[in-house]
């Protein structure tokens, strides 16, 4: 797969009103086009989740392929915020504080974000002006 050996693959739950958002956020401040995009729930998604032996079942909000490695919960968020314009690279610093730590927030939050933030029935649909960042799904 040509396509992710170039850019960073952000995988994301599809149907979570703030992944979605979250999203948008990224793609306005990735000036370069860097990253791409998948829901979890794509069979794309589904087939990355599988080559990178990411148990589906334990993570179920972001992931980043980058450089043919996978990385999940906060430190997949701190090294998509390192490739963002803007002080948003600065957050990568926290990379220095232990994942063990990190995650527990990250964690609880990722508990509660339906709850919060609310949850859709389908995954969503990029508009065309954006689908190009997005893989191809089936």
């Amino acid at each position: 797969m040509s396509e992710t050996s170039q850019n960073g693959v952000i995988l994301f739950d599809g149907v979570c009103n703030f992944c979605n958002g979250s999203v948008n956020f990224i793609i306005d401040r990735d000036k370069t086009g860097y990253f791409k995009f998948a829901p979890l729930q794509s069979e794309i998604g589904q087939n990355l989740l599988d080559e990178h032996c990411i148990d589906k079942t334990v993570t179920d909000s972001v992931v980043l392929i980058e450089g043919g490695k996978a990385y999940t919960r906060t430190t997949a968020a701190l090294r998509i915020a390192r490739k963002l314009s803007g002080y948003w690279s600065w957050f990568y610093g926290f990379t220095v504080v232990p994942s063990f730590i990190r995650d527990v927030f990250y964690n609880l939050f990722a508990k509660y974000r339906y709850k919060m933030f609310g949850k859709q029935e389908a995954c969503m649909l990029p508009t065309p002006e954006i689908r190009a960042r997005f893989l191809a799904t089936n």
